[in-house]
């Protein structure tokens, strides 16, 4: 079996709360990338076995995949003997939620191949022990998200213009990001903005991303990216989660293509 697990953007991301069970009340809309996307390929064997392209995931203990595996044994209570190889695409660490939505085609592709006959509601709320982006990944359709992330409400929302991803391959720590913002109440929700008016231009200096100014302090060049997105005439640029990818919302693909060339030079960039 063949499962593809796309990446997503965040359309601004306000951490409005801090719980006290450790975790971030926010805001956001997710948006998946379904040109970008890693590949799993998983089929029945003699034991648990994981492969993945990427070296940075040799470690398959603290893989999203394996804990996945192990959550529906949990839930089962059956040993779960699969091969699963993972084709890695998206970048580590960028931002676009690729560890989270390995996990949740983990889930959902186990559930299928073995016919377990868990729901899709059932998958979410295993989803939410793996990760706070993880039960998005379940449909991975436009959604706004509050609370941990969890709580979803779909949106007809389609984005038709090009939209370029730019990551300058670096790797930013999610526990670090979060410990160095103060969570806050935004003027305006991200949905009454969106909801007003759906054209990304109109986004500008509304829509904002709360962890962008400390990335762009700890790393100037997230800053010089996003400036290049606008010179190159994206109606919209916003980091994605903590970082560090970049994405701009263009009005044609002419422009999206023209500073793409400019920037592919330096940066792992995608037309999506």
């Amino acid at each position: 079996m063949i499962v593809k697990a796309p990446a997503k953007i965040n359309i601004g991301l306000n951490i409005v709360n801090k719980r006290d069970d450790g975790y971030h009340d926010l805001e956001t809309l997710f948006y998946p990338i379904e040109k970008l996307f890693d590949v799993l390929t998983i089929e029945e064997n003699n034991s648990l076995e994981i492969i993945s392209n990427s070296e940075e995931l040799t470690n398959v203990e603290d893989n999203l995949i394996f804990k996945a595996v192990k959550l529906l044994e949990n839930i089962t209570g059956e040993k779960i003997n699969v091969k699963i190889i993972l084709e890695k695409n998206i970048p580590i660490g960028g931002g676009l939620g690729g560890g989270s939505s390995d996990a949740a085609a983990t889930l959902k592709g186990v559930n299928k191949l073995l016919e377990l006959n868990l729901s899709t509601e059932e998958l979410k709320t295993l989803a939410l022990k793996l990760g706070s982006d993880v039960p998005f990944f379940i449909e991975a359709k436009p959604a706004f998200g509050f609370s941990r992330g969890e709580i979803l409400e779909e949106t007809e929302l389609q984005l038709k213009a090009p939209i370029l991803l730019v990551n300058p391959s670096l790797h930013i720590s999610t526990a670090k990001a979060f410990s160095a913002i103060s969570p806050q109440q935004p003027e305006e929700r991200i949905k009454e903005i969106i909801s007003e008016n759906p054209e990304p231009k109109s986004w500008q200096n509304k829509i904002t991303n709360d962890f962008e100014p400390w990335a762009f302090s700890e790393f100037p060049v997230l800053k010089e990216i996003k400036k290049a997105l606008y010179a190159g005439g994206a109606d919209f640029a916003l980091m994605s989660g903590t970082g560090a990818t970049l994405y701009g919302i263009f009005p044609d693909e002419e422009k999206a293509l023209r500073t793409n060339e400019l920037l592919k030079k330096k940066f792992l960039t995608v037309i999506a």
